[in-house]
């Protein structure tokens, strides 16, 4: 089981050639992508930037825009035009946060070459791979970028725009600068389920569409539960790590026992929520294509009634994580689904006579 769920996200090390061909190059580009890690060997600017943003994670973001925009394309007022530029925000501001959560965290001094973000990938600054001084530059550029988005949807669709685009902005910073530091206090999962579930899904919808139906709030949170499991996936992961410095995140709070009955829990809920929100015309029927994940969810839910291996498994790049990675697994497929189901729904169903809602 252990191999099973390893080898689709974590391949073996990609080695590009000081001089590599377009094709070597591109490999060491989907290897960063997949793994969070630089290929070994010529590490380009490409490559090294995807380390840096974290853009291994960033799918979980475009999964939540997708949900929102297949939810809406074939509602009044939807512009393919509004959710590009929608999606290209909600992006840039997943981007952003993991670059401020980076900087916020070193300059608290949470973050050292001990600590598990320097061990499951390089840390842009404590590994040279950038400076303090670039990497806020490059969040503040980011973060500007979203703030000429957020202004031109704002013009077009109104003001929610904002309401959305500055309460994620807000829990985003929240999350990790002082002086909240959601994280450290026990509300950083809570923080992910709004962000990846509300936020996200009904402001991408509403960017799209210029209105919002109430069933849309209720068609976020399965794939809200989805995004939190990763997160406390992660926390669980740390708990030796956070509970010695003061970070009481949730997964310390509770004891690393209850945190994996709660992240099964919410695997349990996201299929739960499936279902209901279908029935309750929330979602359309086609949705139901996630449940083609339960095989590797039973997987995912024993791995998380076990212990994690005592040493780093072979070919595992991102250790001392291991809940975090394989609940990603499950939500890479889970995710997949979910928005292929959409797919069939917006191609399939206007032939059919079929709304989403």
């Amino acid at each position: 089981m252990t191999t099973a769920l390893r080898a689709p996200e974590l391949p073996p090390a990609t080695h590009v050639p000081e001089h590599p061909t377009v094709r070597q190059r591109g490999a060491g580009w989907l290897y960063a992508a997949t793994t969070t890690n630089p290929p070994t060997g010529h590490v380009d600017r490409a490559a090294k930037w995807i380390v840096l943003t974290r853009l291994a994670v960033v799918p979980m973001t475009l999964f939540a825009g997708l949900v929102a925009g297949l939810l809406a394309v074939r509602e009044p007022g939807f512009s393919w035009g509004d959710l590009g530029l929608a999606l290209v925000g909600i992006i840039g501001a997943h981007v952003a946060n993991n670059l401020m959560n980076d900087l916020f965290d070193t300059e608290v001094g949470q973050d050292t070459a001990a600590y598990p973000r320097a061990m499951y990938a390089p840390h842009p600054i404590l590994s040279g791979l950038t400076t303090r001084r670039q990497l806020a530059v490059t969040a503040l550029a980011v973060n500007v970028a979203d703030l000429v988005i957020m202004v031109v949807l704002a013009v077009l669709r109104g003001w929610p725009v904002l309401a959305f685009a500055i309460g994620g902005f807000a829990l985003s910073y929240a999350y990790t600068a002082p002086p909240l530091r959601l994280k450290k206090r026990g509300l950083g999962e809570l923080d992910v389920l709004v962000t990846w579930g509300p936020l996200m899904v009904a402001g991408t919808y509403f960017s799209a569409t210029g209105h919002l139906p109430w069933q849309v709030w209720l068609a976020a949170m399965p794939y809200a539960l989805l995004c939190t499991t990763v997160l406390m996936g992660k926390h669980t992961d740390k708990t030796p790590y956070d509970a010695p410095l003061g970070i009481r995140t949730l997964p310390v709070l509770l004891g690393r026992e209850r945190s994996l009955a709660a992240t099964r829990g919410l695997i349990a809920g996201f299929y739960v929520l499936v279902v209901l929100t279908v029935a309750l015309r929330a979602l359309p029927w086609t949705a139901l294509l996630a449940l083609g994940a339960v095989p590797l969810a039973r997987k995912v839910w024993g791995a998380l009634s076990r212990p994690a291996p005592a040493e780093r498994p072979a070919n595992f790049p991102v250790w001392p994580l291991w809940y975090a990675a394989v609940c990603f697994v499950h939500v890479r497929l889970a995710g997949a689904l979910l928005v292929g189901g959409l797919v069939v729904s917006a191609i399939v169903g206007p032939h059919l006579g079929l709304r989403p809602f």
